[in-house]
């Protein structure tokens, strides 16, 4: 019934306000249990980033059955982001189209929150660039910095289609020069967070091969495959399909879970590999799950059906598992990749 943006901030301000009221979900059935880069995940499904931009309510969505969360993208300094209307539902075809441009706080004010913090759970941090920055790589390792020792993981946003220029830094120079300086400051801070890279869905097979031999020299944990699209399918119905910015949703899943046996097919078991785009149901989360990713991440379908669908999803794994005579979900992963 509201606008778009306008709902998420509502969403944010009672979750904020109420948390302690939020009850914890049921207990995650143990076949559910998944581990990767070193974590052990009571079920595969997170919230991806965008919702929790500032960190204000993780424990709060955890509650409702998450098995992680990733909040941010968070840069080192605040950003207000691009001009309204800047967020729009595309609600017959389960999608939405943002051009937000990492508008948040700024590490500080997130590191200061993540200070108060008790870790329970599951928590990654997204970390992205500023938009008038001079040395763009300068500002992961600040951010890197700032909040990798609060982070059970920390995700590397080069991908959103919302700060211009900012896809570049997928081609190997740059990425290489990104990723080396990365791992080096983990090694300097002595901090143990994994390093995830998340990588655009529109991108070619060569550029994926060198985004896979640059990763896996550098010596990261893994791969979010993948963030939101530019690209605009013809079987897009709404109004709102031509507004500009990166669609995510129903119609990216079939792009992004291409994108991701492509990248099982090149790096096997060597890196973990998180599925994203178009999760929205249990059927769709298996899909991502045999064909390579130990985990997926939704947020577009909370968004049209709200915090019961996370239990839905993690119900219908359990009877797909059943179905195809898993004795637990991480035996599905990459299933299909290995036929």
């Amino acid at each position: 019934m509201l606008p778009a943006e306008t709902a998420h901030r509502a969403a944010l301000t009672l979750l904020r306000l109420g948390a302690p009221l939020v009850p914890h979900a049921e207990a995650d059935d143990a076949r559910l249990s998944v581990s990767a880069f070193g974590l052990d995940f009571p079920n595969p499904i997170g919230l991806a980033a965008g919702f929790d931009k500032d960190v204000r309510v993780p424990d709060a969505m955890l509650r409702l059955g998450f098995g992680f969360i990733e909040c941010g993208t968070l840069t080192p300094r605040p950003q207000t982001g691009n001009p309204r209307p800047r967020l729009f539902r595309l609600a017959a075809d389960g999608a939405v189209i943002n051009r937000m441009g990492f508008n948040n706080e700024g590490v500080a004010y997130a590191a200061a929150r993540l200070r108060k913090r008790s870790r329970n759970g599951i928590l990654g941090i997204n970390i992205g660039a500023n938009k008038d920055s001079s040395d763009r790589i300068a500002d992961y390792r600040i951010a890197f910095a700032a909040l990798a020792p609060f982070a059970d993981y920390v995700a590397v946003n080069v991908s959103s289609p919302n700060t211009p220029g900012l896809r570049g830094l997928q081609n190997r120079n740059e990425l290489t020069r990104l990723l080396h300086m990365l791992v080096l400051e983990r090694d300097v801070l002595k901090c143990h967070a994994p390093l995830l890279l998340k990588i655009a869905p529109d991108i070619e097979l060569d550029t994926l091969d060198d985004i896979v031999e640059v990763a896996l020299g550098a010596g990261i944990e893994g791969l979010i495959v993948s963030n939101t699209t530019t690209a605009r399918p013809p079987s897009l119905k709404s109004v709102h399909a031509a507004e500009s910015g990166g669609l995510s949703g129903k119609p990216l899943f079939e792009l992004s879970t291409g994108l991701l046996r492509q990248t099982r097919a090149r790096v096997g078991t060597k890196l973990a590999l998180v599925g994203v785009g178009g999760v929205s149901s249990g059927e769709s989360a298996y899909a991502k799950i045999r064909a390579g990713a130990s985990l997926v991440q939704l947020y577009t379908a909370l968004a049209f059906e709200g915090p019961a669908l996370i239990a839905r999803i993690k119900n219908e794994l359990l009877g797909l598992i059943v179905r195809d005579g898993f004795g637990r979900l991480a035996d599905a992963i990459g299933a299909d990749a290995a036929v």
